[in-house]
């Protein structure tokens, strides 16, 4: 090992000789970089070698890189220092390591040596469509090189022949070394014919790529995605309506199509003169607006599948939630999002997120609020959001008209039964993650309409039905402190009965319950029960945990 390290220190001494002869380095610099090197080599050659240790040399060549630039005598690129790559031969696997030496390589003027970096790295990481993709790109952007982009992209494509990403950007640099000979044709001001490939020029090798991708990935928001690359280019307009023939031919299962083509239609031109004032343009958006919902209208009696409707709903919506000072249009948009809301919800093809939506585009109308609510926990019964959802709906309009919900009862009649209705279905649920949340909900409501004493009979009524959740026990301690005189043998009660859950492995749930015993209420000789309690009955981890925050808490630091 000794005579390889001092081999390789020797190889470097007439650089950094040079370097003192020119004034870049004193001889102590040189001496010191010398005494340096040595231990880093000296590292890289023991028995277990260590990547922090690479990475190190690589940082300390760098720097020393980074000094002789800011003395600018010499160009860096001249000297020849190979620890990077010394690195990554030694640790092949990390690809990191190879990016770090392509960046390397770039930085310092190297450029030559990227290709190599390229093949060998790809030779050994073969299976990563990403490599490939920043192979082929620094060939055509640091090398000018279209024909080596072209070559490493086809070979991508026989290791990965359905990655999308590779054809999409292969596509792109089709697009672009076209783009670029029909700038040089511009410039040179003489006919194409005599120096250019006419197949190139006229994108007649894009369209091979874009055949053999879509023959292969038979997607339309893949065949969406080449699209948009293609109207990057201005020269790509017939390119641009073949593809989307071919989307409108063969790709109408597909909601992504429909939606596609319904938002193209909010790019048509304009009204003229209509268009000088606000209530003339809202009336073209208004226009243009309706014909996308023609499109979509085509595309759900096409295909009436819940991800089309989906679309659709998402387009109203978003076009809804637009700002505009006419109220017309804002009102034209509520209309015709509230329409596509409920037939979708008719269809059972209404997806669970745009309930929310709807719930609040009827706030206004405590009746349609009411009925949407319940509509999703019918539609979505076994959804913890949607339960919680629409039970925090019923109660904010239990104070205004939700007695509308039932008609034919009396106001105090109806928004007991309204709510109650909902909260027994979701406590009564088969999911426990449903029932969890609609006890926790539900005591949380009856303290809010009935107060203390109801609070107190619902815990008293639930506290046996399991599952129950932390929370259920947590909100009953909180309503009982805040109380005018709280009960200390009430909190004992709620504390007790929430270790029973959760005591083996809640040390949070112990500690709180010394605290209490060592508030104002409490009893601080109780604490050493407690304490002895929770070491005999939490498990794993759960007595490390506690042991600290204890030992935290009787010596003052939490």
């Amino acid at each position: 090992m000794a005579e390889i390290v001092q081999q390789r220190i020797e190889d470097r001494i007439p650089e950094l000789e040079q370097l003192e002869r020119v004034g870049l380095f004193t001889k102590k610099e040189v001496k010191s970089i010398i005494k340096r090197a040595t231990a880093l080599e000296y590292k890289l050659h023991r028995l277990i070698v260590n990547k922090e240790d690479f990475i190190a040399y690589i940082q300390y060549e760098i720097n020393i890189l980074e000094l002789i630039k800011k003395r600018r005598a010499v160009s860096v690129s001249q000297l020849k220092w190979n620890t990077s790559l010394t690195c990554v031969v030694f640790h092949q696997d990390d690809v990191q390591l190879w990016l770090s030496h392509v960046a390397f390589c770039k930085k310092w003027g190297t450029k030559g040596q990227i290709s190599k970096v390229f093949s060998t790295m790809l030779a050994i990481h073969p299976d990563k469509p990403a490599l490939w993709i920043m192979a082929a790109k620094s060939e055509l952007e640091d090398r000018d090189s279209s024909e080596s982009a072209r070559h490493l992209f086809l070979r991508a494509l026989r290791f990965h022949p359905n990655n999308k990403k590779v054809y999409q950007e292969y596509f792109r640099m089709e697009l672009l070394h076209c783009e670029k000979l029909r700038k040089q044709k511009q410039e040179l001001e003489r006919a194409a014919m005599d120096l250019f490939s006419p197949e190139i020029l006229s994108g007649k090798l894009v369209e091979v790529v874009y055949r053999d991708a879509t023959g292969k990935i038979k997607e339309a928001a893949f065949v969406i995605s080449l699209l948009n690359i293609a109207a990057i280019f201005d020269f790509t307009k017939q390119l641009q309506d073949s593809i989307l023939q071919d989307l409108q031919t063969n790709y109408t299962e597909d909601s992504v199509t429909w939606d596609f083509m319904a938002k193209r239609e909010l790019d048509a031109p304009g009204a003229g003169e209509e268009l000088q004032s606000a209530k003339g343009r809202a009336s073209d958006i208004n226009r243009r607006e309706e014909r996308c919902c023609q499109v979509y209208e085509e595309g759900v009696k096409s295909l009436n599948t819940e991800s089309m409707w989906t679309c659709y709903v998402a387009f109203c919506l978003e076009r809804q939630k637009r700002k505009t000072n006419v109220q017309e249009l804002k009102e034209q948009r509520q209309e015709r999002l509230l329409g596509v809301l409920h037939r979708a919800h008719d269809g059972s093809l209404l997806k669970e997120d745009y309930y929310k939506n709807w719930i609040l585009l009827s706030s206004g109308d405590a009746e349609g609020a009411a009925s949407v609510a319940m509509a999703a926990t019918q539609r979505y019964s076994q959804s913890v959001s949607v339960w919680s959802l629409s039970l925090q709906t019923l109660i904010q309009l239990g104070s205004a008209d939700v007695a509308l919900c039932f008609a034919p009862l009396n106001e105090k009649a109806s928004q007991t039964v309204c709510l109650l209705v909902c909260a027994q279905r979701g406590l009564l649920s088969a999911v426990p993650a449903v029932a969890m949340e609609m006890k926790a909900a539900y005591l949380d409501w009856s303290h809010t309409t009935g107060g203390y004493k109801k609070a107190r009979k619902t815990f008293t009524s639930l506290q046996e039905i399991r599952p129950l959740p932390k929370s259920f026990f947590i909100r009953m301690i909180e309503i009982e402190k805040q109380q005018e005189t709280p009960k200390m043998n009430n909190l004992r009660d709620y504390y007790e009965r929430a270790l029973q859950e959760f005591g083996s492995s809640d040390d949070d749930l112990w500690l709180a319950y010394i605290q209490e015993e060592l508030g104002p209420l409490g009893q601080p000789q109780n604490c050493s029960k407690i304490h002895w309690r929770a070491m005999k009955f939490l498990e794993g981890e759960s007595v490390e945990r506690f042991t600290s925050k204890y030992t935290l808490h009787q010596t003052g630091h939490i």
